[in-house]
């Protein structure tokens, strides 16, 4: 890139910081980090009716939270909420009013539903319907008369060339056009509440901010044939656009949807269960985009080295909570016994599982949790009773070498004195079993696992009875045999 890059993320403060979001958030960071661009932060904020007090917070201590940095803000700059800028959208609507390239429209709602209804019953796409058609300067000036008398507040619409195509070099798809006849007509560019409409201003805000390139999700693709129509209008030269395929449910294959109840869908789910950001942030990086080749743990600094537009994919990104859940992981292997200690204290605190013996129980768990929350249900076997044996732990106590080895090695965890109780005494026991029995492998430590833990999967044996204690583990084992 040999000009200066300016991109922008620019959400509407209308819920919570989502992972489509976020993901659009992040591209345009590593887009502008890796070429030492300008990352910009911009408010739309003109839907008033849909406006939520805490969004515009949300969105930026989210981002923050991820790792994110930018540039220009509202935090930093006036002017970067789109509700500050009225009246610098209404000297260009005046300008294209006064051009003869927008007009007034005084059709009511009502109106408008009705011809949407008619054109239904002919199977026409819902376009909007030339009121003027027809009539002459006279007639003209007597509608509008009486509508303004009626009291009827107008819009400005903007003048559609149906006989055009608008045509852009697309990032990410490559060539892309609309015609202009499908665009449904004369689009409203300024609402009767007196503010713009999204496809307006976002074209006067990226304008004025110099914006040289604007990625987005796949969903904003029908928008840009509007933006066109504005730029060209006004007479402005257009930013290159990319537009990012959707992202899916990894399950179902369909559009992630708010739905999806079996899916965390705003950042402030992975804050709240403990996931680790640097994480979350490597697992959004690969929604749409990779590196090229098999590793999938990077960090911010290298996915910044390594970010290369081309290499945005054309197909579906799909939202793969196990694969979260796996790097995730990753990540908490890696943690220090202080940040371990940080990231899982509040949850068993919480819990009432804060003890002496808490910072050996998260060290117990580190290779197996996926986040933070997931340390209460993990230590479940410490602190509830011996849970229900499910299918899987029956087959196991079911082989006929099971009560076997339990026997045996009951009787050697017993003859332990209460300073031996140790995992590092405990581990040699489980070979003399298997030289006393013949019994090895799996058949050997599954049903002792069972049998102290009820489950067939878990942490390392040897340090969970430690953990567990001398009386409760024999106490397990009796009621076993």
């Amino acid at each position: 890139m040999t000009e200066k890059i300016r991109v922008r993320y620019a959400p509407s403060p209308t819920g919570l910081l989502h992972i489509g979001n976020a993901r659009t958030a992040l591209f345009n960071y590593l887009f502008a980090r890796h070429y030492g661009g300008t990352f910009i932060i911009r408010i739309e904020d003109t839907d008033r009716k849909r406006h939520v007090e805490d969004g515009e917070r949300s969105q930026l201590d989210n981002l923050r939270w991820l790792g994110m940095d930018w540039d220009e803000s509202p935090e930093t700059h006036e002017n970067y909420r789109q509700s500050e800028r009225l009246e610098i959208y209404k000297t260009y609507i005046d300008q294209l009013l006064e051009d003869e390239k927008a007009f007034y429209s005084y059709k009511t709602p009502e109106e408008l539903e009705a011809d949407r209804g008619r054109q239904e019953a002919l199977h026409q796409a819902p376009h909007y319907v030339d009121e003027y058609a027809g009539m002459d300067e006279i007639a003209r000036l007597s509608y509008i008369e009486d509508r303004q008398a009626a009291g009827i507040v107008p819009t400005v619409r903007l003048k559609v060339h149906e006989d055009r195509e608008y045509a852009w070099d697309d990032m990410v798809k490559g060539h892309t056009s609309f015609e202009g006849g499908n665009i449904g007509g004369d689009w409203v560019i300024q609402k009767a509440d007196g503010y713009p409409t999204y496809n307006f201003a976002v074209v006067v805000d990226d304008h004025l901010m110099e914006i040289t390139h604007v990625l987005r999700g796949d969903d904003h693709i029908a928008n840009t044939p509007k933006q066109l129509m504005v730029y060209e209008a006004l007479g402005w030269e257009a930013p290159k656009f990319g537009h990012m395929t959707l992202i899916t449910n990894a399950a179902t294959g369909k559009k992630l949807s708010k739905r999806d109840t079996d899916t965390l869908q705003f950042i402030e789910d992975y804050r709240a269960k403990g996931y680790l950001p640097e994480a979350v942030f490597n697992f959004i990086a690969f929604l749409g985009w990779n590196p090229g080749g098999e590793d999938e743990i990077y960090s911010r600094d290298e996915l910044i080295k390594l970010f290369d537009e081309a290499r945005l994919s054309k197909a579906p990104a799909a939202f793969d909570q196990k694969k979260l859940d796996w790097i995730d992981g990753d990540y908490i292997k890696k943690l220090s016994p202080e940040a371990l200690e940080v990231l899982t204290k509040p949850f068993l605190a919480a819990a009432g599982r804060w003890n002496d013996e808490s910072a050996a129980l998260i060290k117990l768990y580190q290779p197996q949790l996926k986040y933070g929350e997931e340390i209460v249900s993990l230590t479940d076997l410490f602190f509830e009773d011996f849970p229900a044996l499910g299918d899987a732990e029956n087959e196991v106590l079911a082989d006929e070498g099971a009560k076997i080895v339990i026997a045996a090695f009951r009787e050697k965890l017993s003859a332990l004195t209460d300073a031996e109780y140790k995992a590092e005494f405990i581990l040699p026991l489980f070979k003399e079993v298997q030289n006393e029995t013949g019994i090895k492998g799996k058949k050997l430590w599954m049903p002792i696992r069972v049998a102290t833990t009820g489950v067939v999967h878990g942490p390392e044996l040897h340090t969970a009875l430690e953990i567990l204690g001398k009386d409760e583990s024999l106490k397990r084992l009796d009621n076993q045999l």
